[in-house]
């Protein structure tokens, strides 16, 4: 399977969206540029959804005004690791990871985002509204 090149954007985190009983769908961020990815969430009080850093292995929450969820996924979109951070910690980087998901703390329970689960990433199309 080819894997696909994502943009700055917007598009949706389709969390367990093979199994019908209980699949969310959560409002995405993609920061795919440098420049994004580096802003990511810094100096935000608040996320709605989540963000996708990509390419991403690591993260640290320096300047961040709020505790995270932080999501590791390897290329195919399976999740190796989730974990809470405060702010002002830096996380080590993880070797499989190839893209990064935020979302404020507490909010990847409630999607049913754990190691082992498959999300997919949905794009909105360019040009589109």
């Amino acid at each position: 399977m080819a894997e696909r090149r994502l943009r700055d954007g917007r598009g949706t985190l389709v969390v367990g969206g093979e199994s019908e009983s209980g699949g969310a769908s959560v409002p995405l961020e993609i920061a795919a540029s440098y420049r994004a990815r580096t802003k990511g969430l810094l100096g935000r009080d608040s996320v709605d959804g989540a963000i996708l850093l990509s390419p991403a292995n690591s993260i640290h929450t320096f300047r961040m005004r709020m505790p995270i969820d932080v999501a590791y996924l390897d290329r195919k979109l399976n999740v190796i690791a989730v974990r809470t951070m405060k702010p002002g910690r830096l996380g080590l980087p993880r070797i499989r990871a190839r893209h990064v998901v935020e979302a404020e703390a507490g909010a990847m329970a409630g999607w049913g985002l754990r190691a082992g689960v498959r999300v997919e990433v949905e794009a909105e199309a360019e040009g589109a509204g």
